[in-house]
This record gives C-alpha cells, structure tokens and sequence, in this order.
C-alpha cells in the first residue's frame, strides 16, 4: 500500500510541477518556486499557482517580517501559531510565503508591507498591483535587515 501512495503522490506533485512550469510570473518568467520550507501555496507544492477553489488569490510570495506577521495576526489571520492538525508549521520572519493579493495590499496601505519575491509571484498579480509598486518591495532590493536567529 505504502508503494501505490508514494506512486500517486509522486504522480500529483510531477502534475503540479508541470502546470508550475506552464505559468509566469509578474516579470513574464516561468514561474520559480516560492519556498517548500515551510511548503507554500494555496495546494501546498511550493508554488503561488492558480487554482479555482483559491478565492483567497494566494498568488504574491513575499519574505515575511515581524512587522507583518503582527499585522497579520491583528487581522484576524495568524501565520505564526502552528496549526499541527493542518499540517501548518507556523512562519517566522524570513519565511517565504505565497500571500493572499488582499492582504499585502492592506499591509502597504499599512506601511508593513513584506518584500515581494517578482519570480515566485504569479502574473495574476498584475490584474490587481501594478508591476512598479511590485519592484519598489522587490526582494532582491530590499535593504531591510535578515532576521538574526
């Protein structure tokens, strides 16, 4: 039994792979993965990927701060306790995490927007942030301190 579930998992995450690397990101790029520790995206498989049951648009990856870990919370969603039950390990700062479009937007108008990862970020985004707003918080450019472990 153990062989036929490794088979269909091994055969779910090559098909998520594929339809991954089929998709752009805001920079008109295949899209990169945003992080698998801990795994991101609406299904899990480390990508900002489209999915018709995502109503939330978790479609922006970003590099999490403390500041908007905070934010987050205080909205009433916390990223930071760990949900074991759900398999949900809890983020730190300096995690990378496929963010809803609404949330990161409340958090720019908030002054606590995270750094934006342009080639983990589904093209999407573009429908709804202008790709300018995007490479003013481009992670590759962000000068704010890494968090000390």
């Amino acid at each position: 039994m153990r062989c036929v579930v490794f088979f269909i998992k091994s055969r779910w995450r090559s098909k998520m792979t594929d339809a991954t690397s089929e998709a752009l990101n805001v920079l008109r790029q295949p899209l990169q993965l945003c992080g698998l520790d801990p795994a991101t995206g609406y299904r899990r498989d480390g990508a900002c990927s489209r999915g018709q049951q995502d109503v939330g648009k978790h479609l922006l990856c970003a590099r999490v701060t403390r500041e908007f870990l905070d934010f987050s919370r205080a909205q009433g969603n916390d990223l930071i306790t760990p949900l074991p039950a759900h398999d949900f390990p809890g983020l730190k700062p300096g995690d990378q995490w496929c963010l809803c479009i609404d949330r990161w937007l409340q958090a720019l108008q908030a002054g606590v927007a995270p750094a934006v990862i342009l080639k983990a970020t589904h093209e999407a985004v573009l429908e709804t942030v202008d790709l300018e707003v995007l490479r003013r918080y481009d992670s590759e450019h962000d000068t704010r301190e890494a968090p000390s472990e």
